[in-house]
């Protein structure tokens, strides 16, 4: 790790409804790059899909984004700073092992070429990648609070980019 990862970034947030929550999607949207992992933790409903649909949204996907509850990885592509990327969103809340991850291959999607979205990462420790980014949402009123944090040069990057105003 470089000099710069020694000081990684934290950003707490709160997101006084939902579209808060779709704005930040948007603006994630903006600054991601090619190889990135992120992770998002958070309760049952916290909005962990809602999050990753806006930013799928905001990067020009048109069709529906589901949760990938039953098929575990859905692919999606967009544009990112005018470059086609797959966008992969896992969501390993019904995976059995961390085997099973590995036996569907979904390793290989962790890449430079793609950005690999997470739901419930903790199911897949220890065979998931390390992240770049984790994003933790929980519930808090209305609405929702958020913590960024970035565990790579390259999160912090990405973070260092976002430019996000949630009463806007």
């Amino acid at each position: 790790m470089t000099q710069n990862s020694m000081n990684l970034q934290r950003l707490h947030l709160h997101l006084p409804d939902e579209a808060a929550t779709a704005r930040l999607g948007a603006d994630l949207a903006q600054v991601l790059a090619p190889g990135l992992a992120i992770y998002l933790h958070g309760d049952l409903g916290a909005g962990k899909t809602a999050l990753t649909r806006a930013l799928l949204h905001a990067a020009g996907y048109q069709g529906r984004v589901k949760s990938p509850t039953y098929t575990l990885a859905e692919p999606y592509e967009v544009s990112f700073a005018g470059r086609m990327v797959t966008v992969i969103h896992f969501d390993l809340y019904r995976m059995a092992s961390p085997e099973e991850f590995l036996d569907a291959g979904f390793r290989e999607h962790f890449n430079e070429n793609s950005v690999c979205i997470v739901e419930w990462p903790e199911k897949g420790d220890p065979v998931l990648p390390p992240p770049d980014i984790h994003v933790n949402l929980s519930l808090a009123g209305d609405g929702r609070d958020v913590e960024l944090r970035a565990l790579s040069d390259k999160g912090h990057q990405c973070l260092a980019r976002l430019k996000f105003a949630p009463n806007l």
